[in-house]
C-alpha cells in the first residue's frame, strides 16, 4: 500500500476524468490520498472531496502565494473547515521566494498565523519552501511549531537543513524531482534520512516522475517516486511502501 501524503486531485486539471483518476490510484496500490488546499476555494474543495471518499483525507490552508491576500475572516474560515472530521492537517502553508507572488513581509506574516492556529487546533501542517530555507526553518523555531510537527513537502533543502527539521520533529517528503537524472539534493537525502521520517507524494497534478515527466502528474505515479528512493536506499519497494505509509498515517494522526 502507498499513501500519497500530497495531491492536489481538486485542481481544475481532474476535471474531467478526477473518478477516474481515483480509481487508476487504488489499482497502483495508492490506497490513501491527502489532498491540499491551497486557498479557500481550494481548501473548501479539499473537504468536500474527502467527505465522498473514504481514504481521501483533507488539509486546508493559504500557500504563500495567496499570503497577500489574506484576511481576518480568510483565517476564520480555515479554522472551520479545519473542523471537519476528514481534515487532519493545516496547509499548505510556508514561504516562496522564488516567484514572490506574495510580499515577504506578508508571507511571514500568514505562515506565522497559520502555525498558531495549528498549534490551537493541535494538527500537524504541511510546509511549502521554495527559495525560502533559512527563513522557513527560523519561523518554524521562533513559532514552536514543534508542538504540533508536520511535513515538509516536496523537500528541497539541503541535508543540513533536513537535519533541523527532524529535530524539530518534521517529517521530509519526497517527490517527482528525486527521479530526475540531475536531482543531487533529494537524491542525497533519500539516502540519508531514517526511513521512519521519510514519506512520499506527488505533488500533483505538477512534477511529475520519471517515466512520466513532462505529463499531467496524478497519484497513481507516487509508485515511481516510491521504487527510486528504494533503489537509491537499496531497499525492497515493498518495505519503503509500508514503511512510509506507517509514517504518513501517524504524522497525520490517522493511526
Amino acid at each position: 500500500m502507498l499513501f500519497d501524503s500530497h495531491a492536489h486531485i481538486g485542481d481544475k486539471q481532474f476535471e474531467n476524468d478526477r473518478e477516474d483518476v481515483i480509481r487508476r490510484a487504488e489499482e497502483n496500490g495508492v490506497t490513501h490520498i491527502l489532498n491540499v488546499g491551497y486557498d479557500l476555494e481550494a481548501s473548501r474543495a479539499s473537504v468536500k472531496l474527502a467527505e465522498g471518499h473514504g481514504k481521501v483525507y483533507a488539509a486546508v490552508g493559504i500557500h504563500p502565494h495567496d499570503a497577500a491576500s489574506v484576511t481576518d475572516n480568510t483565517l476564520e474560515e480555515i479554522r472551520r473547515l479545519a473542523r471537519h472530521e476528514k481534515v487532519v492537517a493545516l496547509g499548505e502553508m510556508g514561504l516562496d521566494y522564488y516567484r514572490n507572488l506574495s510580499p515577504k513581509a506578508k508571507q511571514h506574516q500568514v505562515f506565522r498565523e497559520q502555525i498558531r492556529l495549528a498549534k490551537e487546533l493541535k494538527l500537524p501542517i504541511i510546509v511549502h519552501d521554495r527559495d525560502a530555507h533559512q527563513d522557513t526553518i527560523d519561523i518554524l523555531k521562533e513559532e514552536g511549531a514543534n508542538a504540533v510537527g508536520g511535513i515538509l513537502h516536496c523537500f528541497s533543502g539541503s541535508w543540513a537543513m533536513a537535519k533541523q527539521c527532524l529535530q524539530l520533529g518534521f517529517y521530509i517528503s519526497l517527490a517527482g524531482p528525486v527521479t530526475f537524472k540531475n536531482a543531487r539534493r533529494p537524491q542525497e537525502i533519500a539516502k540519508l534520512i531514517d526511513i521512519n521520517r521519510l514519506l512520499v507524494e506527488t505533488d500533483c497534478p505538477y512534477l511529475a516522475p520519471e517515466p512520466k515527466r513532462g505529463k499531467r502528474n496524478e497519484p497513481a505515479y507516487v509508485k515511481y517516486v516510491a521504487e527510486k528512493i528504494a533503489e537509491l536506499r537499496r531497499d525492497s519497494f515493498e518495505e519503503l511502501a509500508f514503511i512510509t505509509f506507517n509514517n504518513t498515517k501517524k504524522i497525520l494522526g490517522l493511526d
